[in-house]
C-alpha cells in the first residue's frame, strides 16, 4: 500500500531537450486530478438510454508545503508564474511511476501566519497530454 509521503513533485529546471528534474523542497501533500469531457452520442437507436463517448481529457496537479524560498525547485515555479511561462512538472509515485507534462500555474498563494511556519500551495493546469512513464 502506497503512503502519501512517498509521492514527490519535481519541476524541470533544465531545458526541454535536456530535462533536469528538481524536487520541490518542503512539499507536504499533492493531488493529481485527471478527467475527460463526455460527448453525448444518444440517438433514436439508443432504446431510451443515454450513450456517451470520451471527449477531450484534462489534468491538474496541486500541491502544498512549507515555504523554502531558497529552494531551486520552488524558485523555478515562482519564476514561471511571474513570467507567464509554462513549466514541465512531474509527480513520482511510491512505486516509481512518473506522471509528467507541461502546465500553467493558475494559483500560487503563500500563507504567512504570525504564529506558525510559512507555507505555499500551487495549482498547475495541464497543457496538452499527461504522460505516464512506468518504473522499470
Amino acid at each position: 500500500m502506497a503512503k502519501g509521503v512517498d509521492f514527490i513533485i519535481n519541476v524541470n529546471t533544465g531545458t526541454v531537450d535536456l530535462p533536469v528534474w528538481t524536487k520541490v523542497a518542503g512539499q507536504r501533500g499533492a493531488s493529481l486530478s485527471r478527467g475527460a469531457e463526455t460527448l453525448d452520442s444518444t440517438s433514436k437507436d439508443s432504446n431510451g438510454w443515454q450513450r456517451n463517448e470520451v471527449g477531450t481529457k484534462n489534468w491538474e496537479l496541486s500541491s502544498e508545503g512549507l515555504l523554502v524560498e531558497s529552494d531551486t525547485g520552488y524558485g523555478a515555479l515562482e519564476d514561471a508564474f511571474m513570467n507567464d511561462e509554462k513549466v514541465k512538472v512531474q509527480m513520482v509515485t511510491a512505486a516509481g511511476n512518473k506522471y509528467e507534462g507541461f502546465a500553467i500555474i493558475t494559483d500560487f498563494p503563500v500563507e504567512a501566519p504570525y504564529d506558525d511556519l510559512a507555507t505555499y500551495s500551487i495549482t498547475l493546469l495541464g497543457d496538452d497530454a499527461l504522460e505516464k512513464v512506468t518504473a522499470v
